[in-house]
């Protein structure tokens, strides 16, 4: 495995916190240790990459109402329950929650890091997704008010004359404003234009996503 950012351990339990350390050590995963949810909300840093292991039942918050509360600020980080306590109930809500995985102690080793590989994959990939949102939605900042307008109609599929037609001004100036919406978004095609505005999550006149 690669170095793709720390594993936060959240469990009470410091025996636990020693094992899975030396395992994630031996595998040359970083790793922090924090004794309860609380200790990890007021420590964590909420820009760095990686994942979460998770104890479910801790003294304070449990492991699922910290789910439910990076959740409520769009975490990315994403959770791996290890747990002494867990049942069929209990598994479904947290699997349901986005958990990538709810492992029973004592685990498996092997499964663990598979876990955790899988955790990190996803975490790489939903910054690389909200890297690229950020960019495409700069590019959209560029558009003016008429510009955005006619993005909004291009890409719901209304073509120049429709448009045209909806705003009371010539073929030609839509024309002129789509070609400027295909510079600033530096897109080189409507289909590519599509996908841009999806990314930035563009909605269409009747406030419907495109």
């Amino acid at each position: 495995m690669t170095h793709r950012g720390t594993v936060h351990i959240v469990d009470d339990d410091p025996s636990i916190q020693r094992s899975l350390r030396r395992l994630l050590e031996s595998v040359g995963l970083n790793s922090e240790c924090y004794s309860s949810a609380q200790d990890f909300i007021e420590r964590r840093n909420a820009d760095a990459p990686g994942c979460l292991l998770l104890d479910v039942r801790m003294p304070g918050l449990s492991g699922l109402e910290l789910q439910d509360h990076l959740r409520s600020e769009a975490c990315m980080l994403p959770i791996i329950f290890v747990t002494g306590c867990g049942d069929v109930p209990m598994t479904a809500r947290a699997m349901k929650a986005g958990a990538i995985d709810f492992l029973q102690k004592p685990f498996n080793e092997q499964e663990l890091l598979e876990a955790i590989e899988r955790a990190l994959t996803r975490n790489c990939q939903m910054r690389q997704e909200q890297a690229e949102r950020r960019k495409v939605q700069m590019r959209l900042r560029l558009l003016t008010p008429r510009e955005q307008e006619v993005l909004e109609r291009v890409v719901a599929g209304k073509t120049n004359k429709e448009i045209a037609a909806e705003f009371g001004i010539t073929e030609k100036t839509i024309k002129v404003h789509r070609a400027r919406v295909m510079e600033k978004m530096q897109a080189d095609s409507l289909a590519q234009l599509v996908v841009l505005a999806q990314v930035a999550g563009v909605s269409s006149p009747n406030g419907l996503p495109v």
